[in-house]
């Protein structure tokens, strides 16, 4: 019998070596996290594995996985671990070795394969470990899933049969890059610089490019998993500066920025300013919107208002609801409205047929941006970007708050606001117009300045974001507001970065 994972054990013991680790916290709304060698160990990812496995069963899915792992240095054996307790669970793996996430959900569709396991700690600093999780492709799992894989793994209740079997595909990424090259190299010529911060889609971004005419400046490709610059995360205003000072330095037409597990792309324009990648996904939708009628996106609750009020968008007919943040919620959303697409101010966009197969891979993304310039003839990034209605926005800022405590303070959060509304009373100087509540809140004045605050999914932390249509001063005053009451709560700690 395998024993009931740990919650806690101490390293370098008898222990720590015998028995399983697994801190209930990783289990989050829709992937798991932990930080390696303190929250889990190996035998605690072998639970994983054969809780997982278990949960397939239950699932009545046929009991077939495609696994792979990311770029960092012990990504490989928390990977194999996973697998030992798949097999265990009856499971057949099918192992397509080093990949970025949407390589193993394209594998899900090469391979015919319903289930898949990624081991990936995405754009989380070194340290962390996690695996992205589904059964039902496209799709990966939500709350009801990751609740119940919690509670079989940590009760320990694994149904282990011997079925299982193992296969490695030999050179699976190049079938991954055949489907996405397998179209008409880009007419205009397109000089892009491709950022990967040392991250996994270094080993594949470049070439995929290459092979659809783009002439290619690499940035950081080189596989390095101590991340020595930066941490790969195109959110991060460190990458993005340092795409920036490469786009101006190589008169680049743009600059296409990858997380570390290669399901984001972030965007500098030709004259080296970041756009956020809310406002890259209005571009698109204009640019998409304006082939295929009445078009239908689903965005998530920290991008631009811009999605509902662009002149262009409404013209052309298009449509936009808002949604929870999270790639498992807007993928999911996205394939139940059968929008066109889906778009994700972290960058996560989801493009479904006929641009893609409805998850978030961010060489599509990269292929649609450079594929839009395409449709612009003598126009550059940044006058497309220009020809947007002018809002100013913050990045995404993040204060620390533990897990065990930051969805309590959203819940605070949001009946503060909610009584607020109630009672007349007025934000950063204006009344309320409009409160979404779909994911902790969005506070709307009159004037269309918002903000957000939300409890992020896979970090201890909270997620703030403020935009507004009327200046930078009401910006940074509706961010103001949002901290205020936010520093009221002394659980709340200091920010990654503000504006």
């Amino acid at each position: 019998m395998f024993p009931k994972p740990k919650a806690e054990l101490k390293p370098n013991t008898y222990a720590y070596e015998s028995e399983p680790m697994v801190k209930a916290t990783g289990f989050r709304e829709y992937d798991a996290r932990w930080l390696f060698g303190k929250e889990i160990n190996l035998m605690g990812v072998q639970a994983l594995g054969m809780g997982l496995g278990t949960m397939i069963g239950e699932m009545s899915v046929k009991q077939e996985i495609v696994v792979g792992h990311d770029f960092r240095g012990y990504s490989a054996s928390i990977k194999y671990a996973l697998i030992s307790g798949l097999l265990a669970a009856g499971c057949k793996v099918h192992d397509i070795g080093l990949a970025v996430t949407p390589m193993a959900y394209f594998a899900q569709f090469d391979l015919d394969v319903p289930c898949v396991a990624m081991v990936t700690a995405s754009h989380n600093d070194n340290g962390w470990t996690g695996v992205k999780m589904g059964a039902n492709r496209p799709l990966t799992f939500g709350p009801d899933e990751m609740t119940r894989l919690k509670e079989i793994v940590l009760g320990a209740a694994f149904k282990l049969q011997p079925a299982g079997g193992y296969q490695f595909h030999e050179n699976f990424p190049a079938r991954y890059i055949a489907d996405l090259t397998k179209r008409k190299p880009f007419s205009r010529r397109i000089r892009a610089v491709v950022a990967c911060g040392n991250g996994t889609a270094g080993a594949f971004a470049p070439q995929v490019l290459e092979k659809l005419g783009v002439d290619v400046i690499p940035l950081d490709t080189e596989l390095d998993h101590t991340f020595p610059k930066y941490n790969p995360n195109p959110e991060d205003l460190e990458m993005l500066h340092a795409i920036r000072d490469a786009v101006l330095e190589h008169k680049a037409d743009v600059g296409l920025g990858f997380d570390g597990d290669g399901d984001r792309c972030g965007v500098v324009d030709d004259t080296g300013e970041e756009i956020f990648a809310d406002k890259v996904g209005v571009m698109l939708a204009r640019d998409m919107s304006a082939l295929h009628k009445n078009a239908q996106f689903v965005v998530d609750v920290k991008s631009t208002g811009l999605f509902v009020t662009d002149p262009v968008l409404s013209r052309q007919g298009a449509q936009a609801s808002y949604w929870k943040t999270g790639h498992s919620y807007m993928k999911r959303r996205t394939h139940e409205l059968g929008a066109l697409a889906g778009f994700e101010k972290s960058g996560h966009f989801f493009f479904n047929a006929p641009f893609g197969r409805g998850y978030d891979d961010g060489l599509v993304s990269a292929i649609a941006i450079c594929e839009m310039l395409d449709h612009a003839p003598g126009k550059k990034m940044s006058d497309l970007k220009n020809a947007l209605p002018k809002t100013w926005s913050s990045p995404t800022m993040s204060p620390h708050c533990a897990d065990e405590a930051k969805y309590g303070i959203v819940d605070k959060v949001v009946k503060h606001f909610e009584t607020a509304k109630a009672k007349g009373d007025k934000v950063a100087g204006q009344p309320i117009r409009d409160l979404v509540t779909v994911n902790g809140v969005r506070v709307t004045c009159e004037d269309g300045s918002w903000g957000l605050v939300r409890a992020s999914s896979n970090k201890p932390e909270l997620v703030v974001v403020v935009e507004s249509p009327v200046s930078e001063k009401r910006m940074r005053e509706m961010f103001e507001a949002m901290d205020s009451v936010l520093r009221t709560h002394p659980e709340v700690g200091e920010y990654n970065q503000k504006i």
